[in-house]
C-alpha cells in the first residue's frame, strides 16, 4: 500500500476527483464528510496546519483518505482532528472502502508512528457514528499497539425512521403531542400561513440572509453563535450544498413575512436537519418553528424519504416529534 500525506491546502484541489467517489465506497457516506462540505469548512473556520493522509493499492486506486489537520492546544501539546471538527459538522470519520478498513487502519497507525510524520502527541476522531468500524477495529488496533485509547460517548443523534403514510407517523405519537401537531396546524392554516422551499439560485442569497436574522432571533445564544465568520460559512454552504442538490431551506410565511425558517439537507434520500430560526416576538404564539418541523416530516413522507434526522442533540422537541437517539461516539488515540 502507498501512503503519503498532504500539509498544504492544495490537497483538496488534488483530490477532488477521487474523492467523493471513494466516499460513496465506503460503509460511513455522510454529507460532513464529502468534499464540497470539508473545503468548505477548511476555508471559512479551520486553524492550524493540514495533515490529509492517502492511502492507495500499489496500482493507484484510492482506498482511504485520513481528513486530519493539527493544532497546538494551551497545554503545549500537538493535537490531530479531523476537518470539520466539531461544532458544524455532525457525522465525521475516516475515508475508507469498503471491507478494506483493517488494511488502511493498520496503514494510518504505520504512518503515525514514522519518525518522518510531523510530531503529535493526540489523535481525536470526533462525531464518529455508532455504525462506523471506526468505533470497534481502529480502537482495537490502538490498544494492540500500546497506545493510549478512549472512546466515549460524544453526542445522541434523535431521528425518526420515516413510515409510509403521514397518519401512520401520526399514530406512533402519543394522544397529546398526536393532539398538539394538529392543534398548532389548524392555528397556523387560521392565520394564513403557508409554507415553501426556496427552489431558485436567484432567490438563495436572500433566503440565506433571511435565514440567519431568524436563527439570531431565536435564542441569545444563537445571536452569539451567528458571529460574521459564521454567517460566512453558512452563505458559502448554501451555495455549496444548493449547487448539489442538497440544500433545503424552508420557511413559514405569515401575513408575507417569514416568521420561522429550517435549513436541511438532502443526501442519500435521508433528511438532515441542520439548524432553524424563528421569530419569537411576532409570531412566537404560533409556534411557527414547530410547525415548520412538522410540515418538512409531512413533506419527507410525501416524497418518500428513508430519514428524518434531527442530527446531535437532545433537545426535546425532537422527542416530541418522534424521534428516537442513535449515538455518536468520539476515539482519541495517544502516544
Amino acid at each position: 500500500m502507498k501512503t503519503e500525506w498532504f500539509t498544504d491546502v492544495s490537497a483538496f484541489e488534488i483530490l477532488k476527483t477521487e474523492w467523493d467517489e471513494l466516499l460513496q465506497r465506503s460503509a460511513i457516506d455522510t454529507l460532513f464528510i464529502t468534499h464540497e462540505w470539508q473545503t468548505t469548512w477548511w476555508r471559512n473556520l479551520g486553524n492550524g496546519e493540514l495533515r490529509i493522509v492517502t492511502f492507495r493499492e500499489d496500482e493507484g486506486t484510492l482506498i482511504g483518505i485520513a481528513p486530519l489537520f493539527a493544532e497546538k492546544g494551551g497545554d503545549g501539546l500537538i493535537y490531530l482532528s479531523l476537518v470539520g471538527c466539531v461544532d458544524v459538522s455532525d457525522y465525521l470519520d475516516v475515508l475508507v472502502a469498503k471491507d478494506s478498513e483493517e488494511r488502511v487502519y493498520a496503514a494510518l497507525l504505520d504512518v503515525l508512528i514514522r519518525s518522518d510524520f510531523p510530531a503529535w502527541n493526540s489523535l481525536g476522531l470526533c462525531t464518529l457514528p455508532e455504525v462506523s468500524p471506526t468505533n470497534t477495529i481502529l480502537k482495537s488496533m490502538a490498544e494492540q499497539r500500546g497506545l493510549k485509547v478512549m472512546h466515549n460517548l460524544h453526542d445522541v443523534s434523535p431521528m425518526i425512521e420515516l413510515p409510509d403514510t403521514w397518519e401512520a407517523y401520526l399514530a406512533r405519537l402519543d394522544k397529546k403531542d398526536r393532539h398538539e401537531v394538529r392543534r398548532k396546524l389548524r392555528r397556523v392554516e387560521e392565520a394564513h400561513g403557508r409554507w415553501y422551499v426556496i427552489d431558485s439560485a436567484d432567490a438563495l442569497d436572500q433566503a440565506t440572509a433571511d435565514f440567519v436574522e431568524l436563527h439570531k432571533k431565536s435564542r441569545p445564544d444563537k445571536n452569539l453563535f451567528m458571529d460574521t465568520r459564521m454567517q460566512k460559512f453558512f452563505a458559502e454552504t448554501a451555495q455549496a450544498m444548493f449547487a448539489q442538490g442538497w440544500l433545503q431551506l424552508l420557511f413559514l410565511e405569515v401575513d408575507g413575512e417569514r416568521a420561522a425558517a429550517l435549513w436541511n439537507f438532502i443526501y442519500h434520500n435521508d433528511v438532515l436537519v441542520y439548524n432553524s430560526g424563528y421569530d419569537p416576538v411576532k409570531y412566537g404564539a404560533l409556534s411557527p418553528g414547530n410547525v415548520l418541523f412538522t410540515h418538512s416530516i409531512q413533506d419527507a413522507i410525501a416524497t418518500k424519504r428513508r430519514r428524518y434526522d434531527f442530527l446531535r442533540g437532545n433537545e426535546e422537541y425532537k422527542y416530541r416529534l418522534g424521534a428516537k437517539d442513535t449515538k455518536v461516539f468520539e476515539l482519541r488515540i495517544s502516544k
